[in-house]
């Protein structure tokens, strides 16, 4: 994802990102070769054309998925044209992937904290990545085979099992640090310049909407984790990465060691805004203020992705551990390949 690109090469990127979404992918491909729909993308303010946002804007005013390109097409086009592009203007793809924590956890783990930690997620949203001590996990092998579980913590309302396939990358030196318990959380909190509040039913029902039209089990999840966060809300502060995370990291070091992670955040960045974040969190890690994970496509943290084996060619994010990449990951959470 690049939000920044012109839209032509956004949707055909896209059309290759949704290759489990017939219906975005072949939307996107349609929208590729569809100059009229082309000029009406290219006059959003940048970052806006995204598709993610827009396709979730023309569904949130009634555009059936699936459904035909041509419905699509008559919506942006045609009568509905201002209404979705208001909601593109208001909206933003905040999304909250729960599954993605089962590619986080054993990076949490491989930090080796043997104390409650201080849980910081940067562009939290509506916070429903906080909790990674309510779930419980099972990753298995490409052929379906467990090669780990672990339990959740046993506190508040139980919302199930993430699942994640993981192989081995031939140069790897040994699987996951696989955790036997769940993560011990101290405080969970985060930064985003829009914070959400799942207490709003407007603010969920945009949540499900950003959910690809196929996706039932990701809509399901998204659901459970919305449970979680209404019973026990994160503390989630109004504020810019570049300049309030800091304060955020020295003020809740009092509850413990402070883990500062992200994902498919950094993207949102324009290029020099990513390398001045990379530089603040290499120095806060270097300072002993905190831990970092990272979890972005590869273009957007090219330092961390430079320092493992070179991404594949098909659509992947990189983990990073303290700035050094450490798997390639599915975007949704479905697998990941440790390097």
């Amino acid at each position: 994802m690049e939000p920044y690109a012109e839209p032509r090469a956004q949707y055909l990127r896209f059309a290759r990102e949704a290759d489990d979404s017939p219906c975005f992918r072949d939307w996107s491909l349609a929208i590729a070769e569809d100059p009229e729909v082309l000029a009406w993308l290219a006059a959003l303010p940048a970052g806006k054309a995204q598709p993610n946002l827009v396709l979730a804007a023309a569904r949130w005013h009634g555009v059936p998925a699936p459904g035909p390109y041509a419905a699509l097409r008559e919506a942006l086009l045609g009568p509905s044209s201002e209404a979705i592009r208001a909601t593109v203007l208001e909206r933003r793809t905040q999304t909250n992937e729960v599954r993605r924590l089962a590619t986080l956890v054993p990076a949490f783990a491989a930090l080796a904290v043997d104390e409650p930690v201080a849980l910081v997620e940067v562009g939290a949203s509506a916070g429903l990545c906080l909790y990674p001590d309510r779930w419980g996990y099972r990753w298995t092998d490409p052929t379906g085979r467990t090669l780990a579980e672990a339990p959740p913590a046993g506190v508040g309302p139980g919302v199930g099992e993430l699942t994640c396939t993981v192989d081995l990358h031939p140069g790897a030196a040994g699987p996951p640090a696989y955790p036997s318990a769940p993560l011990a959380v101290a405080w969970r909190g985060g930064l985003d310049l829009h914070p959400l509040d799942v207490r709003d039913p407007d603010t969920t029902g945009w949540l499900e909407t950003l959910v690809w039209p196929e996706h039932d089990d990701r809509r399901e999840l998204l659901r459970r984790a919305v449970e979680v966060a209404r019973a026990d809300p994160p503390d989630l502060r109004e504020g810019d990465l570049l300049t309030d995370l800091p304060a955020l990291v020295e003020e809740v070091a009092a509850h413990g060691p402070v883990v500062v992670f992200h994902s498919a955040v950094v993207a949102y960045l324009v290029e020099e805004d990513r390398a001045r974040f990379h530089d603040l969190m290499t120095d806060l890690v270097a300072a002993g203020a905190c831990r970092w994970i990272s979890n972005e496509g590869p273009n957007v943290l090219p330092r961390v992705t430079e320092t493992g084996p070179e991404p594949p060619a098909t659509p992947t994010f990189v983990l990073g551990v303290d700035g050094r990449a450490v798997a390639c990951t599915h975007g949704h959470g479905r697998s990941m390949t440790w390097l």
